[in-house]
């Protein structure tokens, strides 16, 4: 799929297939992450990748936002290394990995949503809790991700009146 197809045509869709996802599509969904910058090049982010029904289970039931995950049969949580990091950059981090891993999937004809973990406090306490994390690794966001039978449609996204050049 080119570029801009995927850019265009990649959007939240909570309706999954229960069709599983192969192994290969998620290394390049896990690559595609990993490629994404990180300030100064010190990729505080780690992948729990999660395909067991029941973990899958747990986690659409402790977050309030995921309730379709029961339906899904892949998730992707990414996960920060504050310590690793000067300040908070892990949180752009984390979030061009997310970005990437999003476009990926679109471009593999995978259906995904972002739902959001840290900075709510609850959600972050239950992700780490269902997943076992270790105190010093915080979870970013959770994506959803399954096979679809929606069609992806071009978003219309783009506002003018909120590109400005050399000032406001």
């Amino acid at each position: 799929m080119e570029f801009f197809e995927a850019l265009e045509t990649r959007r939240s869709i909570r309706s999954f297939l229960p069709d599983p996802i192969s192994e290969a599509d998620i290394a390049k969904m896990i690559k595609a992450g990993s490629l994404a910058p990180s300030a100064m090049n010190k990729q505080p982010w780690h992948f729990v990748v999660v395909t067991d029904r029941a973990v899958l289970d747990e986690l659409s039931v402790r977050h309030p936002h995921c309730r379709f995950a029961d339906e899904a049969p892949l998730a992707i949580v990414v996960a920060g290394e504050p310590d690793s990091v000067t300040g908070d950059f892990w949180i752009q981090d984390c979030s061009a990995a997310t970005e990437n891993i999003l476009l990926a999937a679109r471009a593999l004809g995978i259906a995904s949503v972002w739902c959001g973990v840290h900075p709510v406090k609850d959600r972050v306490d239950a992700v780490s809790a269902v997943l076992k994390l270790p105190p010093h690794i915080i979870p970013l966001s959770l994506i959803v991700l399954g096979r679809t039978s929606k069609e992806f449609t071009t978003a219309h996204r783009g506002n003018p009146f909120k590109v400005h050049r050399n000032s406001w």
